[in-house]
């Protein structure tokens, strides 16, 4: 007789939302393991706009009703790509919306939050590609959609990302460098990295403190790397460790203004100091602010606290300057 065959049983899973089976299959839930309402006041217009047909990947855009001086006036672009390790989130979480509804009205600016494929399935840097293609979209005339057409201000973009989307910002400042050709009429102002989720294989002193209850613990922050990067590959990869083994000097790319948002109680919190640092040390136009006692995310669990009220007109003060701050 022949013997049964091994019970399937998940092997890889990221908070009740993606299960890796040992059979390979990958099985996902549409929406997260948490329960968050929608605080839409109606202030702002939002839709969802396909930007990659091929891959069928979406963005939402977010327009506030009162666009200030004139219904003429153009807006700032202000981008948001979600975070989740590169293996879990969307533009249409909860969490994300609510995020994205206040960006809008605080700053003023009509928001891009676009999707990107996910890993297991898609492995880095497929997301940073997909990262990219948003904003060669936006450099398009947003295929030409009105909202773009009729509100945007194309020569005030700027590139935000919390956590993996953090990373992406970072990957997108290297890439864009300098405002290459391609992206004309589109001019990026400043990055954004809001917790950016870097990676190495050695433990930063914030990593090897991390209590077992953080929002984002050392075996989740493993696991997603495991998942997301190529296969084989470990966190000093370039695509994970801008300053790892193999990752290409920095000191020759023209980053635009760069602000650094780090949480005081985030177990990424000393990595990401650490890249601000390595590159003002370097000429580059960073600053860091750091929100003391402040976990991994905390703008997107409670986008209504006091902190991430703070946080806002930080990003705002960004904004308004054009990306200049003054960073002695």
């Amino acid at each position: 007789m022949a013997s049964e065959a091994a019970p399937r049983v998940v092997v890889d899973e990221c908070r009740g939302v993606l299960f890796v089976y040992s059979d390979g299959t990958v099985v996902r839930r549409a929406q997260p393991g948490f329960a968050t309402p929608v605080r839409d006041d109606g202030t702002v217009d939002w839709k969802d706009v396909t930007f990659d047909e091929a891959r069928g990947l979406a963005l939402r855009l977010y327009l506030p009703r009162d666009r200030g001086a004139g219904a003429g006036r153009r807006l700032p672009v202000f981008f948001y790509y979600h975070g989740g390790g590169f293996c879990i989130g969307s533009r249409a979480w909860p969490n994300c919306q609510n995020y994205c509804l206040r960006l809008a009205s605080d700053l003023g600016a009509l928001v891009v939050a676009p999707d990107y494929r996910l890993a297991p399935e898609h492995r880095l840097p497929a997301a940073i590609d997909d990262g990219a293609a948003a904003v060669l979209w936006l450099a398009r005339q947003g295929g030409g959609d009105p909202w773009v057409a009729e509100a945007a201000d194309l020569g005030r973009v700027f590139v935000s990302g919390d956590s993996a989307g953090g990373t992406i910002a970072h990957h997108l400042a290297v890439r864009f460098g300098g405002s290459p050709a391609d992206l004309a009429p589109v001019a990026v102002r400043g990055y954004v990295q809001l917790m950016p989720f870097f990676g190495g294989v050695a433990r930063t002193r914030s990593e090897a403190e991390c209590p077992a209850d953080a929002f984002l613990d050392r075996p989740l922050n493993d696991r997603y790397w495991r998942l997301s990067l190529p296969e084989g590959a470990t966190p000093d990869h370039p695509v994970a460790n801008p300053f790892g083994p193999g990752a290409p000097p920095l000191d020759a790319v023209d980053f635009a203004p760069t602000l650094v948002v780090v949480g005081g109680r985030d177990l990424l919190h000393d990595r990401a100091v650490d890249y601000a640092a390595r590159l003002r040390a370097a000429g580059k136009p960073v600053v860091v602010r750091d929100f003391h006692g402040q976990q991994h995310g905390f703008f997107t669990i409670d986008p209504w606290s006091d902190a991430s009220a703070e946080l806002m007109r930080v990003i705002k003060r960004f904004v308004d300057a054009d990306g200049r701050f003054d960073f002695d």
